[in-house]
């Protein structure tokens, strides 16, 4: 079963003793669905992810004026020092980020667990100019007119998927390098 309390999939019958590969397996396949009760119950539901920021303002000009999201809630706690802002995507609030602000300073580490956020856009380079407009690196461009990423001010990762098939390469795009990590 690989590592203690992990879930591996059932292999198809005809993946084993060195058959062609089966189809992929999705998350809604009957056969997932039996090595995770959970997923068959419908026990649980997504709600968002939280990072943690340091300068709200700015943050919220990333993600909302830059970026594109929208702010659903905020909550402000006197007695535990904090506020809390959950954004969205526009027409699609079941998947939220909540940024934690945390009055007192703190320095925060991004550890390596974490990947990214992922987000789908109509335009991919339209999105990207908007990016560039409010002063945000490209740290990887779209010069296949699929995927771009680039960085918030927290340095959290965020990974931006053109809706359907990729876009026809475009410059200045095309012949962008990758600047940083991303």
């Amino acid at each position: 079963m690989g590592r203690k309390g992990a879930h591996s999939l059932p292999r198809p019958l005809a993946q084993h003793k060195g058959a062609a590969p089966a189809a992929p397996q999705t998350a809604l396949d009957p056969a997932n669905m039996a090595a995770c009760p959970a997923a068959r119950d419908k026990t649980m539901k997504y709600l968002h992810t939280m990072v943690r920021v340091t300068d709200l303002d700015q943050s919220l000009r990333f993600y909302c004026d830059a970026l594109g999201l929208r702010e659903l809630r905020r909550y402000d706690s006197e007695q535990g020092r904090y506020t809390l802002v959950f954004l969205a995507a526009p027409g699609d609030e079941s998947a939220q980020v909540e940024l934690t602000f945390n009055w007192d300073p703190e320095q925060y580490g991004i550890g390596r667990a974490f990947g990214h956020l992922a987000y789908e856009v109509d335009d991919i380079y339209a999105a990207c100019r908007r990016l560039t407009e409010h002063g945000v690196t490209i740290n990887r461009p779209p010069r296949d007119g699929r995927m771009a990423f680039v960085r918030s001010p927290d340095d959290i990762s965020v990974e931006l998927l053109q809706k359907g098939g990729a876009r026809p390469p475009e410059e200045p795009w095309r012949s962008m390098p990758n600047t940083g990590t991303w």
